[in-house]
């Protein structure tokens, strides 16, 4: 008993450092930098927001559902060492950027490392070593994320102060590989009593899982709520300290208060996941995205942030965990990596073109009014597809073995 539970707390604190490296750090804390390369370089925040939209455009389609196949076969931790050492080399590359084709370059690598490091291998690798409390285990590995978030602004503002802003975001990729790679290194891919499968054992077909509406109304619904959650990350820093007059303490305080309450979020969700139906914690956390917005077009009160930084953080908290625990609710773990694989291409598709939208928007407009207005409508409209969705397990037909020759 007192192994299995070390090998519990193995595999969370694994994952909750692949994910505080990988998503927390590397992608919360890129945008921190945004307007330090609109100052220097005289880019516009359609182009700063390109690098992340151009990569993911890329490198999901291409690698996003091969990389849940390699997880469903081969199982999460070599793909999870790689994307570690990817994301890490991101930043240091993109702290040494001189001209644009550097910075698409570098954020090819960064978009690598979030699918073979990210939520994806994470999310099959927790479902693997958890059932009853898995939805506790995933709101603890995702408190990662929060904790990376909420640390990444203050301390690559004093990383900035210290060395300046490119020395601070090559510190932050070298961080990225000594937190996360060890115990990745070590950890297993599933609990030693579980079946023993040979890499060269097919796992069971996807087919049916793509003839489920059910399927399509996660994969659009998470897209919504992905493209406006991203929209607004990628555009705060930018809002606060360029539009809204904020100084570099000030905005980076409201973000890293954001991320603080998405701790709370995630332990909240989480725990609410493993008690109460999972479809209505998917609309809670989609509602609050929606609800948070808003308080954007108040941004010269400080009381309209902070309330921002409060809803938006709850709701920003659950919105990556609960997907996964939705997904193996209604197809089962061992389609788990293929169809996350699926899901996590569209959302980063999603993640990726709706900030460059936004920043296209505030730059024709020389306002975030519209922009702001837009991300509202998204995410209303991920929470109105969401409550199409079943809440029960879908019985997926698998074909039948073919018969063997005599």
């Amino acid at each position: 008993m007192t192994d299995t539970r070390a090998a519990h707390a193995q595999v969370a604190a694994t994952s909750f450092l692949a994910l505080f490296s990988i998503v927390g750090i590397a992608l919360y804390g890129l945008p921190l930098y945004y307007d330090f390369m609109v100052r220097e370089f005289g880019w516009s925040r359609t182009t700063v927001t390109s690098g992340n939209a151009l990569s993911k455009l890329l490198i999901g389609p291409l690698f996003g559902f091969l990389a849940g196949w390699v997880v469903d076969r081969f199982g999460p931790r070599r793909l999870m060492m790689v994307g570690i050492v990817l994301a890490g080399t991101a930043l240091i590359g993109l702290g040494a950027v001189t001209a644009l084709w550097m910075f698409y370059f570098f954020y090819v690598f960064n978009a690598l490392g979030y699918v073979c490091g990210g939520p994806l291998p994470n999310q099959v690798l927790l479902s693997r070593w958890f059932d009853k409390s898995r939805g506790k285990a995933m709101g603890f590995a995702y408190l990662g994320i929060g904790v990376g978030g909420a640390i990444v602004p203050l301390l690559g503002h004093w990383l900035t102060q210290q060395f300046g802003w490119r020395t601070s975001l090559q510190l932050l990729g070298l961080l990225i590989i000594v937190l996360a790679l060890p115990l990745a290194y070590f950890v297993r891919e599933e609990p030693s009593g579980a079946p023993v499968r040979a890499a060269s054992e097919p796992p069971p077909s996807i087919a049916g899982v793509l003839r489920q509406p059910a399927f399509y109304l996660l994969l659009v619904g998470s897209m919504c709520s992905i493209g406006a959650v991203g929209g607004t990350n990628q555009h705060l820093k930018l809002f606060l300290s360029l539009d809204a007059g904020y100084s570099q303490v000030e905005a980076t305080s409201i973000i890293s208060m954001v991320l603080a309450f998405s701790i709370a979020g995630r332990l909240l969700m989480g725990w609410l996941s493993d008690y109460i139906s999972r479809k209505r914690v998917m609309l809670l956390i989609y509602l609050l995205v929606g609800a948070a917005i808003p308080f954007l077009f108040q941004a010269e009160s400080r009381t309209a942030m902070y309330a921002f930084a409060v809803v938006f953080g709850l709701g920003l908290g659950g919105e990556y965990l609960i997907i996964p625990l939705m997904a193996a609710q209604l197809f089962g773990v061992r389609v788990l990596g293929r169809v996350m694989g699926i899901i996590l291409t569209a959302d980063g598709v999603a993640e990726a073109t709706v900030p460059m939208l936004i920043g296209y928007i505030r730059d024709s407009t020389g306002s975030y009014d519209v922009g702001f207005t837009t991300l509202i409508v998204i995410a209303i409209a991920g929470a109105a597809t969401i409550a199409f969705l079943p809440d029960r397990k879908i019985e997926v037909p698998q074909p039948a073995p073919a018969a063997s020759g005599g």
